[in-house]
């Protein structure tokens, strides 16, 4: 049987060395990848542009001309893109994902995507005799660079079991919530509750400048009390310093609103607070044109009007 859950402040990281593939060197899949080379895992990288890729590749990552080449050298292929027809492009074109894995191999996409297409992606797996995990992930560039991200994983639990030990190299804490398209399921939930957490950290920040307080000691005092949250830690520190460089872009976090809300709507759910935190961030990625700051940068808005 399984773990189903990892933490890794209770127990020790497994040295397991395997050929990964990693496809997608984004903020996130950089991080990731440096981890992984870190931790003494041998990784093959492509990305759709090869100078994003320049970082991993100085610290020892190879690089593949195409994700089929990616996934023909490797025992385990993990893919973090931007939007989910990116994802399904990666695995099923022509000199794809799937055109090169070898019988065995497992495949964990850990963009955040629909539950949908990783049930898709799952059956396909399966037609070409390899295991498939959905395994999106929470803890932002911070959480990626330092290997405290936080796992949530659906598919083969076989799979599961076998990558487990690569998961514990790049986060501290990792959950096996079931069958293909739970992963994502789970992702959802956590992109419900972060909406909710910036869109009031932003207004914190905008009633507390006009009552005209010390916006650090605000900070730090709503740090030490119930207020407290990731979202606050991580990214008012970065606004009182004008910083708006993303740990996880607007327009991928927009994404994740609407396909959270695509879901509810099929489960029959109404998420009104849901629906305003997209209707907020569809301003500033479709009006201000701010989709590529970080989702910090809500609070641009509120200083346009």
């Amino acid at each position: 049987m399984a773990r189903s859950c990892y933490d890794g402040s209770n127990h020790k990281r497994e040295a397991v060395l395997m050929q990964i593939g990693f496809i997608g060197t984004g903020v996130m899949g950089t991080g990731i990848v440096g981890n992984l080379l870190n931790a003494g895992q041998k990784v093959v990288v492509y990305n759709r542009t090869k100078a994003h890729a320049q970082a991993v590749l100085d610290a020892g990552a190879t690089w593949a001309e195409t994700p089929q080449a990616v996934a023909a050298k490797a025992d385990i292929i993990m893919t973090m893109v931007g939007y989910p027809q990116d994802v399904e492009d990666v695995y099923t074109r022509e000199d794809g994902i799937f055109a090169g894995a070898r019988p065995g191999s497992i495949i964990v996409d850990m963009t955040t995507s629909t539950p949908a297409l990783a049930v898709k992606l799952a059956q396909l797996a399966h037609d070409h005799q390899l295991l498939a995990l959905d395994a999106p992930v929470s803890g932002g560039d911070v959480g990626a660079k330092q290997a405290t991200l936080t796992v949530m994983v659906g598919g083969d639990q076989d799979a599961y079991e076998r990558v487990l030990p690569v998961f514990q190299q790049l986060g501290q804490r990792v959950h096996y919530f079931g069958d293909a398209g739970k992963g994502q399921h789970t992702k959802m939930a956590n992109q419900i509750m972060i909406a909710g957490t910036m869109t009031g950290l932003t207004e914190m920040l905008v009633y507390a400048k006009a009552a005209g307080l010390n916006l650090s000691d605000v900070l730090a005092t709503l740090s030490s009390g119930g207020a407290d949250n990731w979202s606050m830690d991580n990214y008012v520190p970065r606004i009182l310093k004008g910083d708006y460089t993303p740990g996880f872009f607007a327009k991928h976090f927009l994404k994740d609103l609407r396909i959270a809300l695509q879901e509810a709507d099929r489960m029959g759910l109404d998420l009104p607070a849901t629906k305003q935190a997209k209707l907020l961030y569809e301003a500033m990625v479709d009006d201000y044109d701010l989709g590529n700051d970080g989702t910090q940068g809500l609070i641009k808005t509120y200083e346009q009007h």
